[in-house]
């Protein structure tokens, strides 16, 4: 059993996946043999969780995911502790695995509670598990997931939160907010991206005894990062060792976060850095970062340097994306650049013929603007994440990360990252545009396009998640905490 941090790099499966292995490994144990696996699992991580514990309540549901909490009943019975179990089932109906656990509980002696206790150490959630997500609860299992609520218990999960979609993320109106969430034989997508990661708490994976060579049988759907390597210097280089970033954007009032964008690259280690500001009035100097250069649109060759487009770019002109999208070099898209493209059917042509030329082009949306390139609404983007970063990957032949809680980084032809650094302290003005220029930075300075991706937004994450609690996170604060070794 591990407990799940940034940087494992462990592979991701959805529920047909995992469905499909289940029936693989069971074909060749006992019966009912992963079910008693996953309730010593639980077991195991209740009493670490809760050593002290008296009474742990056990809502068991009426498919599988009730099984594993039966099993759980009768390990921590055997182990002297008094579970408490409720069943939202009927013996009738039962699967055959799960009525096998029911009668090793009966058999425990340990009795089918009628209403839940009105005290638990511990309440573990196993109603529905994977099988959850056809439609909201209703009637006896909403009752109990009320209750699971309103219990002031620890609270642990079996498999995936019920309510929880496990591949998607997304969650009933009504579903369990739990505390820890325990994933048997897979790691699903769905704990990780949208609504999960608030619904899952810490997350715990078994495996269930399951050796690694087994998952290669079936393909995942994503993985998690893993630690991405960092960058030694070498003494005998120089600036034009680490590339230049052109900065495009800036329009009147926004000047801001092209300047935002500049502060990242710089600081993620590009060897120069320009700004054409479209407000061409705005600034000619920025004292506070003196190192960036203030160029006429004119002036710069695209050609020769990674450009960052869009950050604060307000309406732009036809004319300047078809030059930014003729571009040979690496093109990062963000933000109005994003809005701009979405609106015209000839730009959205210039960047699938950019992706079918083999040019680099990194593309970062968060939801809306994802969902305005697709012509769909952004509750159809945040109801499948990773569908649609994979949508847009492949329509444009580029790297795509569809930004949020659990961004999810696409490419054709690789498996899709989901990443597992940074939280809520980022939804702030202009943490976006910083993102935009650390990618930039990273392409600058060679990295391959979905690595420098997936690496800035790790980074973009770890920062956050290591930033002192007593102090505000902004995006220029932000901007100036980033490594250059990263």
């Amino acid at each position: 059993m591990l407990k799940v941090i940034p940087g494992g790099g462990e592979p991701l499966f959805d529920v047909a996946a995992t469905r499909r292995l289940e029936g693989l490994e069971a074909a060749d144990l006992p019966p009912h043999a992963l079910m008693r696996r996953a309730g010593l699992a639980v077991a195991r991580l209740a009493l670490a969780l809760t050593p002290h514990s008296h009474r742990i309540w056990i809502a068991c549901g009426p498919g599988n995911n009730g099984g594993d909490g039966m099993e759980a009943a009768v390990v921590l019975h055997q182990w002297g502790k008094q579970p408490w179990v409720t069943w939202a089932g009927c013996a009738e109906r039962c699967p055959p695995d799960a009525a096998a656990s029911l009668a090793r509980m009966r058999d425990a002696g340990i009795a089918i509670q009628p209403c839940a206790p009105d005290h638990a150490d511990l309440c573990i959630d196993a109603l529905l598990g994977i099988g959850g997500t056809a439609r909201e609860p209703e009637g006896a299992l909403a009752d109990t997931i009320r209750q699971i609520n309103a219990s002031t218990a620890l609270k642990l999960a079996v498999d995936v939160p019920s309510g929880l979609n496990a591949d998607t993320g997304q969650v009933c109106r009504l579903g369990v907010q739990t505390q820890h969430c325990l994933s048997l034989l897979t790691l699903k997508p769905g704990l990780f991206t949208a609504n999960g990661r608030d619904a899952v708490g810490t997350v715990w994976f078994d495996a269930l005894g399951v050796s690694d060579a087994f998952f290669s049988s079936v393909l995942p759907v994503a993985r998690l990062p893993g630690i991405p390597p960092l960058r030694q210097r070498k003494h005998a280089s120089h600036k034009g060792s680490y590339g230049d970033v052109a900065v495009i954007g800036g329009a009147a009032g926004m000047t801001g976060a092209a300047l935002l964008t500049a502060s990242a690259a710089l600081h993620a280690g590009s060897g120069r850095v320009f700004v054409a500001l479209l407000d061409t009035a705005a600034l000619s100097c920025n004292t506070s970062l003196p190192e960036i250069m203030f160029r006429s649109l004119d002036s710069l060759n695209l050609d020769q340097m990674v450009t960052v487009f869009g950050c604060g770019g307000g309406n732009l002109s036809t004319d300047l994306i078809d030059r930014v999208l003729s571009s040979q070099s690496p093109v990062v898209i963000d933000a109005d650049a994003i809005n701009s493209i979405a609106t015209s059917s000839t730009l959205q042509n210039l960047m699938m013929m950019r992706g079918h030329q083999h040019r680099t082009t990194v593309l970062t949306p968060h939801p809306l603007e994802a969902a305005r390139l697709l012509g769909v609404t952004t509750p159809q983007i945040q109801a499948d994440r990773l569908a649609a970063a994979n949508t847009l990957s492949q329509r444009y032949a580029c790297t795509v990360a569809i930004k949020g809680s659990g961004t999810v980084i696409c490419t054709p032809g690789q498996t899709p990252v989901i990443n597992l650094t940074g939280n809520g302290r980022l939804a702030t003005a202009g943490s976006g545009d910083v993102l935009a220029g650390m990618i930039g930075a990273a392409l600058a300075q060679g990295e391959a396009p979905f690595e420098a991706t997936c690496k800035a937004v790790f980074f973009h994450g770890g920062t956050a998640d290591g930033w002192p609690a007593d102090q505000s996170l902004t995006a220029a604060r932000l901007a100036r905490s980033i490594s250059v070794n990263q």
